[in-house]
Protein backbone atom coordinates (compact mmCIF):
# COMPACT_ATOMS: atom_id res chain seq x y z
CA UNK A 1 0.00 0.00 0.00
CA UNK A 2 2.70 2.49 0.95
CA UNK A 3 4.76 1.53 -2.06
CA UNK A 4 1.82 2.11 -4.40
CA UNK A 5 1.17 5.56 -2.91
CA UNK A 6 4.84 6.51 -3.30
CA UNK A 7 4.84 5.41 -6.93
CA UNK A 8 1.62 7.35 -7.53
CA UNK A 9 3.11 10.48 -5.96
CA UNK A 10 6.30 10.17 -8.05
CA UNK A 11 4.24 9.69 -11.22
CA UNK A 12 2.03 12.68 -10.39
CA UNK A 13 5.04 14.91 -9.71
CA UNK A 14 6.66 13.90 -12.99
CA UNK A 15 3.43 14.48 -14.90
CA UNK A 16 2.85 17.84 -13.21
CA UNK A 17 6.41 18.85 -13.96
CA UNK A 18 5.98 17.89 -17.61
CA UNK A 19 2.77 19.92 -17.86
CA UNK A 20 4.36 22.90 -16.14
CA UNK A 21 7.34 22.70 -18.51
CA UNK A 22 5.03 22.64 -21.53
CA UNK A 23 3.04 25.60 -20.13
CA UNK A 24 6.23 27.64 -19.66
CA UNK A 25 7.26 26.91 -23.21
CA UNK A 26 3.91 27.95 -24.53
CA UNK A 27 3.79 31.08 -22.29
CA UNK A 28 7.24 32.14 -23.49
CA UNK A 29 5.84 32.16 -27.02
CA UNK A 30 2.86 34.35 -25.94
CA UNK A 31 0.31 31.51 -26.09
CA UNK A 32 -0.44 29.82 -22.71
CA UNK A 33 -2.64 27.25 -24.43
CA UNK A 34 -6.32 26.50 -24.06
CA UNK A 35 -8.33 23.40 -23.26
CA UNK A 36 -11.82 22.97 -24.64
CA UNK A 37 -14.16 20.05 -23.90
CA UNK A 38 -17.85 19.75 -24.76
CA UNK A 39 -20.70 17.30 -24.35
CA UNK A 40 -23.93 18.20 -26.15
CA UNK A 41 -24.77 21.79 -25.30
CA UNK A 42 -22.23 21.85 -22.54
CA UNK A 43 -18.76 23.17 -23.21
CA UNK A 44 -15.85 23.81 -20.88
CA UNK A 45 -13.03 26.13 -21.85
CA UNK A 46 -10.01 26.78 -19.66
CA UNK A 47 -6.28 27.10 -19.74
CA UNK A 48 -4.16 24.06 -20.48
CA UNK A 49 -2.38 24.13 -17.11
CA UNK A 50 -5.67 24.22 -15.19
CA UNK A 51 -7.17 21.41 -17.24
CA UNK A 52 -4.08 19.24 -16.80
CA UNK A 53 -4.09 19.88 -13.06
CA UNK A 54 -7.74 18.93 -12.84
CA UNK A 55 -7.12 15.72 -14.76
CA UNK A 56 -4.22 14.76 -12.49
CA UNK A 57 -6.22 15.47 -9.35
CA UNK A 58 -9.17 13.50 -10.69
CA UNK A 59 -6.92 10.56 -11.52
CA UNK A 60 -5.39 10.62 -8.04
CA UNK A 61 -8.82 10.84 -6.40
CA UNK A 62 -10.12 7.96 -8.53
CA UNK A 63 -7.09 5.85 -7.69
CA UNK A 64 -7.50 6.53 -3.96
CA UNK A 65 -11.20 5.65 -4.08
CA UNK A 66 -10.47 2.42 -5.94
CA UNK A 67 -7.77 1.50 -3.46
CA UNK A 68 -10.07 2.21 -0.52
CA UNK A 69 -12.81 0.04 -2.02
CA UNK A 70 -10.33 -2.75 -2.79
CA UNK A 71 -8.83 -2.65 0.72
CA UNK A 72 -12.30 -2.63 2.23
CA UNK A 73 -13.18 -5.77 0.28
CA UNK A 74 -9.89 -7.41 1.31
CA UNK A 75 -10.24 -6.42 4.96
CA UNK A 76 -11.86 -9.71 6.24
CA UNK A 77 -9.19 -11.78 4.53
CA UNK A 78 -6.43 -9.56 5.93
CA UNK A 79 -7.88 -9.82 9.42
CA UNK A 80 -8.07 -13.63 9.13
CA UNK A 81 -4.49 -13.77 7.91
CA UNK A 82 -3.26 -11.65 10.80
CA UNK A 83 -5.22 -13.77 13.29
CA UNK A 84 -3.75 -16.88 11.72
CA UNK A 85 -0.26 -15.47 11.95
CA UNK A 86 -0.80 -14.53 15.59
CA UNK A 87 -2.09 -17.99 16.41
CA UNK A 88 0.84 -19.55 14.60
CA UNK A 89 3.27 -17.42 16.55
CA UNK A 90 1.54 -18.32 19.82
CA UNK A 91 1.53 -22.02 18.93
CA UNK A 92 5.22 -21.90 18.10
CA UNK A 93 5.98 -20.24 21.41
CA UNK A 94 3.80 -22.82 23.19
CA UNK A 95 5.63 -25.67 21.42
CA UNK A 96 9.00 -24.33 22.52
CA UNK A 97 7.75 -23.86 26.08
CA UNK A 98 6.28 -27.37 26.10
CA UNK A 99 9.49 -28.94 24.83
CA UNK A 100 11.53 -27.12 27.46
CA UNK A 101 9.13 -28.19 30.21
CA UNK A 102 9.30 -31.76 28.96
CA UNK A 103 13.09 -31.74 29.03
CA UNK A 104 12.98 -30.35 32.56
CA UNK A 105 10.60 -33.12 33.65
CA UNK A 106 7.67 -30.79 34.33
CA UNK A 107 5.16 -33.10 32.62
CA UNK A 108 1.89 -31.38 33.52
CA UNK A 109 3.19 -27.98 32.46
CA UNK A 110 4.49 -29.51 29.24
CA UNK A 111 1.08 -31.00 28.43
CA UNK A 112 -0.65 -27.67 29.12
CA UNK A 113 1.61 -25.74 26.74
CA UNK A 114 1.61 -28.38 24.02
CA UNK A 115 -2.12 -29.00 23.87
CA UNK A 116 -3.34 -25.41 24.29
CA UNK A 117 -2.29 -24.33 20.77
CA UNK A 118 -1.85 -27.73 19.10
CA UNK A 119 -4.77 -27.20 16.71
CA UNK A 120 -3.16 -24.00 15.36
CA UNK A 121 0.34 -25.42 15.13
CA UNK A 122 2.01 -25.88 11.80
CA UNK A 123 3.22 -29.27 13.05
CA UNK A 124 0.48 -30.52 15.42
CA UNK A 125 1.96 -34.02 15.23
CA UNK A 126 4.96 -32.92 17.28
CA UNK A 127 2.69 -31.29 19.87
CA UNK A 128 0.58 -34.41 20.34
CA UNK A 129 3.46 -36.89 20.33
CA UNK A 130 5.43 -34.86 22.87
CA UNK A 131 2.29 -34.44 24.99
CA UNK A 132 1.77 -38.22 24.83
CA UNK A 133 5.29 -38.77 26.16
CA UNK A 134 4.65 -36.27 28.95
CA UNK A 135 1.38 -37.95 29.92
CA UNK A 136 3.09 -41.35 29.86
CA UNK A 137 5.87 -40.08 32.10
CA UNK A 138 3.38 -39.00 34.75
CA UNK A 139 1.47 -42.30 34.50
CA UNK A 140 -1.63 -40.98 32.69
CA UNK A 141 -1.93 -43.86 30.20
CA UNK A 142 -5.48 -43.08 29.07
CA UNK A 143 -4.51 -39.47 28.37
CA UNK A 144 -1.43 -40.75 26.54
CA UNK A 145 -3.56 -42.89 24.23
CA UNK A 146 -5.93 -39.96 23.65
CA UNK A 147 -3.04 -37.74 22.54
CA UNK A 148 -1.85 -40.47 20.19
CA UNK A 149 -5.36 -40.68 18.72
CA UNK A 150 -5.39 -36.92 18.17
CA UNK A 151 -1.97 -37.16 16.56
CA UNK A 152 -3.35 -39.71 14.08
CA UNK A 153 -6.34 -37.48 13.33
CA UNK A 154 -4.08 -34.48 12.74
CA UNK A 155 -1.81 -36.36 10.35
CA UNK A 156 -3.11 -39.78 9.21
CA UNK A 157 -0.12 -40.28 6.90
CA UNK A 158 2.24 -40.31 9.89
CA UNK A 159 1.00 -43.72 11.08
CA UNK A 160 4.53 -45.13 11.25
CA UNK A 161 5.89 -42.32 13.46
CA UNK A 162 2.84 -42.48 15.72
CA UNK A 163 2.99 -46.27 15.97
CA UNK A 164 6.70 -46.26 16.82
CA UNK A 165 6.11 -43.71 19.57
CA UNK A 166 3.24 -45.76 20.95
CA UNK A 167 5.27 -48.99 20.89
CA UNK A 168 8.23 -47.31 22.58
CA UNK A 169 6.00 -45.99 25.37
CA UNK A 170 4.30 -49.38 25.77
CA UNK A 171 7.67 -51.07 26.11
CA UNK A 172 8.78 -48.65 28.79
CA UNK A 173 5.59 -49.55 30.67
CA UNK A 174 6.25 -53.30 30.17
CA UNK A 175 3.18 -53.70 27.98
CA UNK A 176 4.97 -56.27 25.86
CA UNK A 177 1.98 -57.94 24.20
CA UNK A 178 0.43 -54.60 23.21
CA UNK A 179 3.78 -53.35 21.89
CA UNK A 180 4.36 -56.50 19.82
CA UNK A 181 0.85 -56.34 18.39
CA UNK A 182 1.41 -52.70 17.45
CA UNK A 183 4.81 -53.43 15.90
CA UNK A 184 3.39 -56.34 13.89
CA UNK A 185 0.89 -53.93 12.33
CA UNK A 186 3.66 -51.45 11.59
CA UNK A 187 5.67 -54.17 9.90
CA UNK A 188 2.85 -54.55 7.38
CA UNK A 189 3.15 -50.85 6.59
CA UNK A 190 6.97 -50.73 6.49
CA UNK A 191 8.51 -54.20 6.11
CA UNK A 192 12.09 -54.49 7.39
CA UNK A 193 12.01 -50.96 8.81
CA UNK A 194 15.05 -50.51 11.06
CA UNK A 195 13.21 -48.80 13.94
CA UNK A 196 10.41 -51.40 13.90
CA UNK A 197 12.88 -54.30 13.97
CA UNK A 198 14.92 -52.67 16.74
CA UNK A 199 11.82 -52.23 18.93
CA UNK A 200 10.66 -55.80 18.20
CA UNK A 201 14.08 -57.00 19.30
CA UNK A 202 13.73 -55.07 22.57
CA UNK A 203 10.16 -56.28 23.09
CA UNK A 204 11.01 -59.97 22.64
CA UNK A 205 14.12 -59.69 24.80
CA UNK A 206 12.35 -57.86 27.65
CA UNK A 207 9.41 -60.29 27.49
CA UNK A 208 11.88 -63.21 27.41
CA UNK A 209 10.13 -64.52 24.30
CA UNK A 210 13.21 -66.30 22.99
CA UNK A 211 11.41 -68.13 20.22
CA UNK A 212 10.01 -64.88 18.83
CA UNK A 213 13.43 -63.28 19.08
CA UNK A 214 15.02 -66.18 17.22
CA UNK A 215 12.62 -65.60 14.32
CA UNK A 216 13.71 -61.99 13.75
CA UNK A 217 17.46 -62.52 14.16
CA UNK A 218 17.90 -63.16 10.39
CA UNK A 219 16.12 -59.86 9.66
CA UNK A 220 18.32 -58.02 12.16
CA UNK A 221 21.35 -59.45 10.39
CA UNK A 222 20.11 -58.85 6.83
CA UNK A 223 19.10 -55.24 7.49
CA UNK A 224 22.27 -54.53 9.52
CA UNK A 225 20.32 -53.40 12.57
CA UNK A 226 23.13 -54.64 14.82
CA UNK A 227 26.85 -55.10 14.36
CA UNK A 228 28.18 -58.51 13.36
CA UNK A 229 29.61 -59.12 16.84
CA UNK A 230 26.33 -58.05 18.46
CA UNK A 231 24.38 -60.45 16.22
CA UNK A 232 26.60 -63.38 17.21
CA UNK A 233 26.29 -62.53 20.90
CA UNK A 234 22.51 -62.15 20.53
CA UNK A 235 22.27 -65.53 18.78
CA UNK A 236 24.25 -67.25 21.53
CA UNK A 237 22.18 -65.63 24.31
CA UNK A 238 18.86 -66.29 22.55
CA UNK A 239 19.42 -69.95 21.76
CA UNK A 240 20.97 -70.58 25.19
CA UNK A 241 17.89 -69.13 26.89
CA UNK A 242 15.58 -70.96 24.48
CA UNK A 243 17.23 -74.31 25.22
CA UNK A 244 17.00 -73.69 28.97
CA UNK A 245 13.36 -72.70 28.65
CA UNK A 246 12.44 -75.75 26.55
CA UNK A 247 14.36 -78.11 28.82
CA UNK A 248 12.17 -76.94 31.70
CA UNK A 249 8.92 -77.04 29.73
CA UNK A 250 9.15 -80.06 27.45
CA UNK A 251 10.89 -83.36 26.82
CA UNK A 252 13.44 -84.66 24.38
CA UNK A 253 11.21 -84.13 21.33
CA UNK A 254 10.90 -80.40 22.09
CA UNK A 255 14.65 -80.11 22.61
CA UNK A 256 15.36 -81.84 19.29
CA UNK A 257 12.98 -79.48 17.51
CA UNK A 258 14.73 -76.45 18.97
CA UNK A 259 18.17 -77.88 18.20
CA UNK A 260 17.24 -78.34 14.54
CA UNK A 261 16.32 -74.65 14.24
CA UNK A 262 19.65 -73.43 15.65
CA UNK A 263 22.13 -72.30 12.94
CA UNK A 264 25.11 -74.59 12.40
CA UNK A 265 27.68 -72.02 13.52
CA UNK A 266 25.83 -71.61 16.82
CA UNK A 267 25.52 -75.37 17.40
CA UNK A 268 29.30 -75.65 17.17
CA UNK A 269 29.75 -73.39 20.20
CA UNK A 270 30.98 -75.38 23.18
CA UNK A 271 28.60 -73.79 25.67
CA UNK A 272 25.54 -74.40 23.48
CA UNK A 273 26.56 -78.02 22.93
CA UNK A 274 27.07 -78.63 26.64
CA UNK A 275 23.66 -77.17 27.42
CA UNK A 276 21.93 -79.29 24.78
CA UNK A 277 23.70 -82.50 25.79
CA UNK A 278 22.93 -81.89 29.48
CA UNK A 279 19.25 -81.16 28.71
CA UNK A 280 18.91 -84.30 26.60
CA UNK A 281 20.54 -86.41 29.32
CA UNK A 282 18.22 -84.86 31.90
CA UNK A 283 15.25 -85.68 29.63
CA UNK A 284 16.33 -89.33 29.52
CA UNK A 285 17.53 -89.19 25.90
CA UNK A 286 21.26 -89.18 26.54
CA UNK A 287 21.81 -92.19 24.28
CA UNK A 288 20.65 -90.08 21.30
CA UNK A 289 23.48 -87.57 21.77
CA UNK A 290 26.21 -90.05 22.72
CA UNK A 291 27.78 -90.08 19.27
CA UNK A 292 27.58 -86.29 18.90
CA UNK A 293 29.08 -85.81 22.37
CA UNK A 294 31.93 -88.17 21.58
CA UNK A 295 32.62 -86.29 18.33
CA UNK A 296 32.63 -82.99 20.21
CA UNK A 297 35.20 -84.40 22.65
CA UNK A 298 37.36 -85.55 19.77
CA UNK A 299 37.40 -82.00 18.39
CA UNK A 300 37.91 -80.25 21.74
CA UNK A 301 38.92 -81.89 25.00
CA UNK A 302 36.56 -80.53 27.62
CA UNK A 303 36.05 -81.67 31.20
CA UNK A 304 32.38 -80.68 31.23
CA UNK A 305 31.65 -82.72 28.11
CA UNK A 306 33.59 -85.61 29.63
CA UNK A 307 31.47 -85.53 32.79
CA UNK A 308 28.32 -85.42 30.64
CA UNK A 309 29.56 -88.45 28.73
CA UNK A 310 29.77 -90.34 32.00
CA UNK A 311 26.16 -89.38 32.80
CA UNK A 312 24.77 -90.93 29.61
CA UNK A 313 22.71 -94.07 30.13
CA UNK A 314 23.86 -95.79 26.97
CA UNK A 315 22.08 -98.66 25.25
CA UNK A 316 25.39 -100.53 25.43
CA UNK A 317 27.30 -99.41 28.53
CA UNK A 318 30.09 -101.91 27.84
CA UNK A 319 30.75 -100.42 24.43
CA UNK A 320 30.48 -96.91 25.91
CA UNK A 321 33.29 -97.78 28.33
CA UNK A 322 35.39 -99.50 25.68
CA UNK A 323 35.15 -96.58 23.24
CA UNK A 324 36.19 -94.12 25.97
CA UNK A 325 39.18 -96.28 26.91
CA UNK A 326 40.32 -96.71 23.33
CA UNK A 327 39.74 -93.14 22.17
CA UNK A 328 40.91 -91.02 25.09
CA UNK A 329 42.89 -92.95 27.68
CA UNK A 330 46.12 -93.25 25.62
CA UNK A 331 46.38 -89.45 25.09
CA UNK A 332 44.95 -88.34 28.47
CA UNK A 333 46.41 -90.86 30.90
CA UNK A 334 46.90 -88.23 33.63
CA UNK A 335 43.43 -86.69 33.45
CA UNK A 336 41.71 -87.15 36.82
CA UNK A 337 38.27 -86.44 35.39
CA UNK A 338 38.70 -89.08 32.67
CA UNK A 339 39.71 -91.72 35.22
CA UNK A 340 36.75 -90.77 37.39
CA UNK A 341 34.36 -91.09 34.44
CA UNK A 342 35.91 -94.42 33.42
CA UNK A 343 35.54 -95.67 37.00
CA UNK A 344 31.88 -94.60 36.98
CA UNK A 345 31.27 -96.44 33.69
CA UNK A 346 33.13 -99.53 34.92
CA UNK A 347 31.02 -99.51 38.07
CA UNK A 348 27.89 -99.27 35.91
CA UNK A 349 28.83 -102.39 33.87
CA UNK A 350 29.72 -104.28 37.05
CA UNK A 351 33.50 -104.42 36.59
CA UNK A 352 34.42 -103.55 40.19
CA UNK A 353 38.09 -104.29 39.82
CA UNK A 354 38.49 -101.92 36.88
CA UNK A 355 36.31 -99.32 38.60
CA UNK A 356 38.49 -99.44 41.73
CA UNK A 357 41.64 -99.02 39.62
CA UNK A 358 40.32 -96.00 37.73
CA UNK A 359 38.85 -94.30 40.80
CA UNK A 360 41.99 -94.85 42.82
CA UNK A 361 44.07 -93.33 40.00
CA UNK A 362 41.69 -90.35 39.82
CA UNK A 363 42.01 -89.74 43.58
CA UNK A 364 45.77 -90.00 43.32
CA UNK A 365 45.93 -87.35 40.59
CA UNK A 366 43.30 -84.97 41.97
CA UNK A 367 40.86 -85.81 44.78
CA UNK A 368 37.18 -85.03 44.23
CA UNK A 369 33.97 -85.52 46.17
CA UNK A 370 32.45 -87.63 43.39
CA UNK A 371 35.42 -90.01 43.27
CA UNK A 372 35.23 -90.53 47.04
CA UNK A 373 31.51 -91.17 46.76
CA UNK A 374 31.95 -93.66 43.92
CA UNK A 375 34.60 -95.54 45.89
CA UNK A 376 32.24 -95.65 48.86
CA UNK A 377 29.49 -97.04 46.63
CA UNK A 378 31.92 -99.62 45.27
CA UNK A 379 32.80 -100.94 48.72
CA UNK A 380 29.17 -100.93 49.73
CA UNK A 381 28.47 -103.26 46.81
CA UNK A 382 31.25 -105.49 48.16
CA UNK A 383 29.68 -105.34 51.65
CA UNK A 384 32.83 -103.72 53.01
CA UNK A 385 31.07 -101.16 55.21
CA UNK A 386 34.16 -99.90 57.10
CA UNK A 387 36.01 -98.97 53.90
CA UNK A 388 32.85 -97.50 52.38
CA UNK A 389 32.34 -95.36 55.47
CA UNK A 390 35.97 -94.22 55.35
CA UNK A 391 35.63 -93.03 51.72
CA UNK A 392 32.32 -91.30 52.45
CA UNK A 393 33.96 -89.61 55.42
CA UNK A 394 36.93 -88.53 53.31
CA UNK A 395 34.51 -87.11 50.75
CA UNK A 396 32.71 -85.09 53.40
CA UNK A 397 35.99 -83.79 54.83
CA UNK A 398 37.18 -82.85 51.34
CA UNK A 399 33.91 -81.00 50.64
CA UNK A 400 34.08 -79.15 53.97
CA UNK A 401 37.71 -78.18 53.34
CA UNK A 402 36.68 -76.67 50.01
CA UNK A 403 33.99 -74.63 51.73
CA UNK A 404 36.48 -73.39 54.34
CA UNK A 405 38.94 -72.49 51.56
CA UNK A 406 36.27 -70.44 49.79
CA UNK A 407 35.43 -68.60 53.02
CA UNK A 408 39.09 -67.83 53.61
CA UNK A 409 39.26 -66.20 50.19
CA UNK A 410 37.13 -63.31 51.47
CA UNK A 411 39.32 -60.38 52.63
CA UNK A 412 39.53 -59.93 56.39
CA UNK A 413 38.43 -56.34 55.90
CA UNK A 414 35.05 -57.55 54.61
CA UNK A 415 34.59 -59.73 57.68
CA UNK A 416 35.57 -56.83 59.96
CA UNK A 417 33.10 -54.54 58.24
CA UNK A 418 30.36 -57.13 58.68
CA UNK A 419 31.18 -57.40 62.40
CA UNK A 420 31.08 -53.62 62.75
CA UNK A 421 27.75 -53.49 60.93
CA UNK A 422 26.30 -56.16 63.19
CA UNK A 423 27.64 -54.64 66.46
CA UNK A 424 25.00 -51.88 66.87
CA UNK A 425 22.22 -54.41 66.30
CA UNK A 426 23.58 -56.51 69.18
CA UNK A 427 24.10 -53.62 71.63
CA UNK A 428 20.86 -51.84 70.83
CA UNK A 429 18.58 -54.08 72.98
CA UNK A 430 20.88 -53.65 76.00
CA UNK A 431 20.80 -49.87 75.62
CA UNK A 432 17.05 -49.81 75.33
CA UNK A 433 16.59 -52.06 78.34
CA UNK A 434 18.79 -49.81 80.44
Amino acid sequence: MKRALILLAIFSIILAGAIFFIHRQLASQGDPGFFVAGIGNWKIETTLILAASAIILSFIALYVVIRIIANTLRLPRVIKQRVREKRGRLSQEALVAGLLASVEGNWENAEKHLIRHAANSGVPLINYLTAARAAHSRGALEQRDEYLRLAHESMPDAELAIGLTKAELQLSNQQFEEALENLTQLELIAPSHAAVLRLKHQAYAQAEDWEGLSHIIPQLHTNKILLEAEIKLLEAETYTALLKQRSEEGGAATLRKVWDTIPAHIREMSGIQQLYFAAMIEAGAGAEVETALRQALSKEWNSTLLVLYGCIQSFDAQQQLALAEESWLPSHARDAVLHRVLGKLALRVGDREKAAKYLDTSLGIEPSVEAYQLMGDLFLQQNDTPKASQYFRNGLLFASNEVVAQIEQYPQADLDSQEVAEAPAETEPAASSS
